[in-house]
């Protein structure tokens, strides 16, 4: 485990998780990292740049005197959503910036990344030391989104041109799909101990659940393959109304990245493309399709504390697992002075709570009580099922 409670373990912290940005970038051409195919999605080269921003507006500019600035425009160019930060280029341009370059971007971060060493060879005020681990913990979370906007640009892109060349993994046949009965009673939900958490991780609770049953693996492809043959995506009586507005609108009748090739269905890998494994986890859902698919089962989505409450009884950290849960705050919960307030407190509206981690996920950064959230259409993340049902008396 790195040490990171000396100005040592963090700039080696701060180094490695630097490193590991731009090792993702590394196969791409210089073409792939200004593509913006959709609004959610954001270039390659913004994610270099926002990351660096990060650590030199809420870091250096406050900690390390003398500090100047590599370009006074970039927070403009590189601030994401701080309003108390000014203003800056709104997210559905970012693919339209040719400037600054992606040469000039790898500038800034070297230039960023020099003065950090600076300020992180002498202590550090603890108010210092937090933003830092914060920084290390943001840059870990854009890596998860570097691979899958990585894989949207690829994949949108119609010769479909894999990212690397390595042989694509051959699945074990999947386990049959048992469930663990859990009582009802009173569970405690909530980040304790040691170690970095989120704010929106924190007010440790008691809830009360009535008994229920989890699922021990999350759904397959070939599971998910007989709800498409059954007519799935056809009869309404599965969806919630805005799912099945949204199936008629963007007239889904698959996952993301599947494609039907003369009756066999194959879909975008980082490999390229490939038949889809039906021993394979399912992925690239969204979550009107996993209600959906829970209810033609005759069953349900955990909500977010069932998934806490029973997640040391599974083995999970492969998908993103969509539950019934909004994104609402904690007991206690308080938004921070300053633009860290920002970070997850106001997103707490019109968002699907998931649990897990997923393939994409750093090393080191997933937590069992970690909170990831989304609205309910989106699924260009590795997102996933794990069913649940209600033990009935």
């Amino acid at each position: 485990m790195l040490d990171v409670t000396t100005p040592t373990g963090l700039l080696r912290q701060y180094l490695q998780v630097r490193k590991w940005t731009e090792s993702i970038c590394r196969p791409l051409q210089k073409e792939d990292y200004v593509v913006q195919p959709v609004e959610d999605v954001s270039p390659p080269k913004w994610h270099l740049g926002h990351t660096t921003w990060f650590f030199e507006t809420m870091v250096l500019k406050k900690f390390l005197a003398g500090y100047v600035e590599f370009d006074p425009m970039f927070n403009f160019v590189f601030n994401s959503y701080y309003e108390s930060l000014g203003a800056r280029v709104i997210r559905t341009n970012r693919g339209n910036l040719s400037r600054p370059t992606v040469d000039e971007i790898y500038k800034y971060r070297k230039y960023v990344d020099s003065a950090m060493e600076q300020l992180l060879a002498q202590p550090l005020p603890a108010e210092a030391e937090t933003l830092v681990t914060l920084g290390c913990q943001h840059e870990q979370q854009h890596q998860e989104l570097l691979w899958t906007d990585i894989k949207f640009i690829l994949g949108n892109n119609p010769l479909f041109p894999p990212y690397d060349t390595e042989e694509q993994p051959i699945s074990k046949p999947a386990s049959p799909m048992q469930f663990t009965s859990m009582q009802g009673g009173v569970y405690e939900i909530g980040f304790s101990g040691e170690g970095f958490c989120y704010d929106n991780e924190l007010g440790r609770h008691k809830v009360y659940l009535e008994p229920y049953a989890i699922a021990g693996r999350p759904v397959t492809n070939g599971e998910f393959l007989a709800f498409m043959d059954a007519g799935g995506y056809k009869e309404f009586s599965y969806w919630h109304a805005e799912g099945w507005d949204w199936v008629k609108r963007e007239q889904a009748h698959a996952p993301m990245y599947w494609h039907k090739d003369d009756g066999r269905w194959m879909t975008y890998t980082l490999q390229g493309v490939h038949p889809v494994d039906p021993d394979e986890i399912l992925c690239h859902i969204s979550f009107y399709e996993a209600a959906a698919f829970a209810a033609w089962k005759g069953m349900r989505l955990p909500t977010e504390f069932e998934w806490e409450a029973a997640a040391h009884l599974f083995d999970w950290g492969r998908r993103w697992e969509w539950t019934e849960s909004a994104y609402l705050p904690y007991p206690g919960f308080e938004r921070v002075a300053g633009p860290v307030g920002e970070y997850n407190g106001k997103f707490m509206v019109n968002q699907k709570v998931l649990r897990g981690a997923s393939d994409f996920t750093p090393e080191g950064h997933s937590r069992h009580t970690y909170r990831n959230f989304f609205h309910p259409h989106l699924r260009w993340q590795l997102t996933g099922i794990r069913l649940a049902k209600t033990i009935k008396p």
